[in-house]
């Protein structure tokens, strides 16, 4: 078993853009390294790695674009995200077929977005918040991801990959 999701990763011009923004640690926020955003499409939580692969082999991706923007926005008030609009149609279809697998919850709605930053209960509200990002990109493919959790953020490694 391991840590899944399935998830977008984005082209290196988006990667470029969200690098624009405004980000500085401080007390109560860590901010996300750049090799770590994604578009999450589907969290599993512990899952079989095999049998999610399986599951994918059988989804049907049909080509969307995905569009960052338009700010910077707060969840929670415990993360920072830039909205991502286009993925509803890949991540119903991951949901689809992995159905049964993971020991997550499938979330009701899918809200399709970057974490740029988490923040401790109580913290200052990084500058960030609100900024103006545009970014678009056609995905050339969906990925599965491994996710290990670390005292100094989240390692994630790409274990499979199927074209849109």
């Amino acid at each position: 078993m391991s840590r899944l999701f399935v998830a977008l990763w984005p082209p290196d011009h988006v990667v470029a853009r969200l690098e624009e923004l405004h980000r500085k640690d401080q007390v109560g926020a860590r901010f996300v390294v750049p090799e770590n955003w994604h578009v999450t499409l589907r969290f599993l939580g512990n899952a079989d790695p095999n049998e999610v692969a399986d599951a994918l082999d059988r989804a049907q991706f049909a080509p969307t674009t995905v569009t960052l923007g338009p700010a910077v926005d707060v969840g929670n008030q415990r993360t920072l995200f830039v909205p991502a609009t286009g993925t509803d149609a890949l991540a119903a279809e991951v949901v689809d077929v992995t159905r049964h697998l993971g020991d997550e919850k499938i979330r009701e709605r899918h809200l399709g977005h970057v974490t740029i930053a988490r923040l401790k209960k109580g913290a200052n509200m990084p500058r960030v918040l609100g900024e103006l990002i545009d970014a678009q990109w056609a995905p050339a493919e969906v990925a599965l991801v491994e996710s290990r959790l670390h005292p100094d953020g989240a390692r994630y490694d790409t274990l499979q990959t199927w074209p849109i």
